[in-house]
């Protein structure tokens, strides 16, 4: 994002200038501003649970023990509170992305060794929420900077897998410690999914242009050296970008949780995807990998799912499957991997999986 440099941003030589009464006055209006939006959010979202039961049970006079009551107080009360989450989650880590570019990333994981750079390539995915749209010229940019293969897949894996929109509406409708259990997971299969390419020596299955092409001038990110006024515009612009595209599978996947919520038993699902089906986990796996989704659109269904029964580490196998192993995101892929590569990324990520949701079925 090109912004005008003004007399509130830092000077040539990294210093910052000292704002101007007037420089400052906004700054003081736009947190101002800000808190009073969170307290007006913070007012409709507690407010949410007896509207939706008044909305249904009152408004509409469905019965209270219906199938279809069920399932629309369920869509009334998690469709506007997904969507808050949302707004406020990806307004935040608008800001935070405004510190950080591509380019930073790459200067950060060049040079580094293996095992080191896997680690800190997964902690920068987390960090640095790229979709899968950015996937070729992330790469494209990383291997001709000199970083490892294995590195970068470290990145890409947990890009998608692990962002900061997931993690955030897991605490949200689950509490911290399934969001922990997410995080920790899709950062060990991210760091183990690259270590493990990085020792096949696989850059052979690197399309050949790839290695010659210059750095891809469009991944260029915000200007990191912004006054706070423009990094709150920032914030709003990707909320009116990111959630402006990923509502209507917010919707549709709240949708389903809701069918799944009002009208499937709980025994037939805990049947199909309970911690006592040896298949439920790849199972769960195999149905995620074609689905097109994001964090976002899929936590409603396993919201969904598990109060149905199903067994914690069969859901996060799903969730994981649909957004770390998109068919969408190999399709992407392709254009800058050779088969035997992405047959082996889908694998090594595909094992760690299967690995995480037996386990935490074991576990949980």
């Amino acid at each position: 994002m090109d912004v005008p440099r003004n007399k509130d941003m830092p000077t040539a030589d990294g210093q910052a200038a000292i704002p101007s009464r007037s420089g400052a006055g906004d700054i003081a209006r736009t947190f101002g501003m800000g808190l009073l939006g969170l307290v007006i959010w913070w007012i409709v979202y507690k407010g949410l649970a007896p509207f939706s039961k008044w909305f249904t049970f009152s408004l509409l006079a469905l019965p209270p023990n219906s199938h279809l009551g069920t399932s629309v107080e369920f869509f009334v009360f998690d469709a506007p509170k997904v969507l808050m989450l949302l707004i406020l989650v990806v307004f935040a880590v608008g800001i935070v992305r405004s510190f950080f570019t591509p380019e930073m990333a790459r200067r950060v994981l060049a040079g580094r060794r293996e095992t080191a750079g896997n680690i800190l390539a997964a902690l920068l995915g987390v960090a640095t929420p790229f979709c899968s749209c950015s996937a070729v010229p992330l790469f494209i940019g990383f291997v001709t900077s000199g970083v490892p293969l294995g590195v970068t897949f470290s990145f890409l894996v947990a890009a998608p897998m692990v962002n900061e929109i997931a993690l955030v509406l897991l605490f949200g409708l689950f509490g911290w410690k399934i969001a922990a259990i997410y995080a920790s997971a899709g950062l060990i299969i991210a760091m183990a999914a690259g270590w493990v390419i990085g020792r096949f020596g696989m850059e052979k299955h690197v399309e050949e242009w790839v290695y010659s092409s210059p750095i891809n001038g469009e991944e260029r990110g915000p200007e990191p050296r912004l006054i706070w006024q423009e990094r709150v515009r920032y914030g709003l612009e990707s909320v009116h970008d990111i959630v402006g595209k990923v509502w209507p599978y917010v919707l549709a996947g709240i949708g389903v949780g809701a069918v799944i919520h009002g009208y499937v038993p709980e025994d037939f699902m805990a049947g199909i995807m309970g911690a006592g089906a040896w298949w439920s986990v790849p199972l769960a796996v195999l149905i995620g990998i074609p689905m097109y989704s994001n964090a976002a659109g899929i936590i409603p269904i396993v919201q969904a799912l598990l109060g149905k029964g199903a067994a914690l580490g069969t859901a996060l196998a799903f969730m994981m499957s649909v957004i770390g192993l998109s068919l969408p995101e190999m399709i992407i892929l392709r254009k800058v991997l050779k088969v035997p590569l992405i047959a082996a990324f889908i694998g090594i990520v595909g094992m760690g999986i299967l690995v995480v949701g037996y386990l935490f079925n074991v576990l949980l």
